[in-house]
């Protein structure tokens, strides 16, 4: 099986997507307004895994043995976040935190979440191409047609990886094929096969 140095993730974790719309996103004042239907959550419109699901993917057999993994994180699953970590194989080293606008009141409890969190680990002694100098970082998220996207992530965290990270590459979870990476998931043609 082949081995990667750079594995990047972005796991289908099981919780809620927010509220359903009723008329779509709409603009106001020159301002995107979230036109809520009702104030309970919504399933996502993909399916999901249970944590023991992702800690049993085969991980640790295609991790080379000098290695980078980049797993993001909702503040959900931080505390699991780790138990998949350790069952991959590596060792946590750093969180990046990507700080969102907030759209409409946004998802959680008493606090509304506008922040997800990529974890860096690491195994064996992969040397870094170049530091960066700092670990927040306010991105643009991507739009179509005037919607945010569910869950994808921006173009910017993968080319910084690739800036960092030398090595072979993989993503899990991928939603779209890039150049210099092998892909893994449900809405991409797979170039490696995960089944245990």
């Amino acid at each position: 099986m082949k081995k990667y140095n750079v594995i990047y993730a972005d796991p289908a974790w099981n919780q809620k997507g927010g509220r359903p719309l009723s008329g779509g996103y709409k603009k106001e004042g020159g301002r995107q307004v979230f036109n809520a239907a009702s104030n309970l959550t919504q399933a996502l419109p993909y399916q999901t895994m249970s944590v023991e699901e992702i800690k049993n993917l085969p991980i640790k057999q295609i991790a080379a043995e000098d290695a980078h993994l980049y797993i993001w994180v909702t503040n959900m699953y931080l505390m699991e976040v780790g138990e998949i970590i350790k069952a991959w194989g590596f060792k946590y080293s750093t969180t990046l935190v990507w700080a969102k606008k907030p759209i409409g009141a946004g998802m959680g409890g008493t606090y509304r979440v506008a922040t997800e969190y990529l974890i860096f680990a690491t195994r064996g002694k992969l040397k870094a191409k170049k530091t960066i100098n700092k670990t927040w970082f306010d991105v643009k998220r991507q739009y179509v047609n005037g919607y945010p996207c569910h869950s994808k992530k921006p173009q910017f965290f993968r080319e910084m990886i690739e800036s960092v990270s030398p090595g072979e590459k993989i993503e899990l979870f991928a939603r779209e094929q890039a150049e210099g990476w092998d892909v893994w998931g449900n809405e991409v043609e797979n170039t490696i096969n995960l089944n245990q």
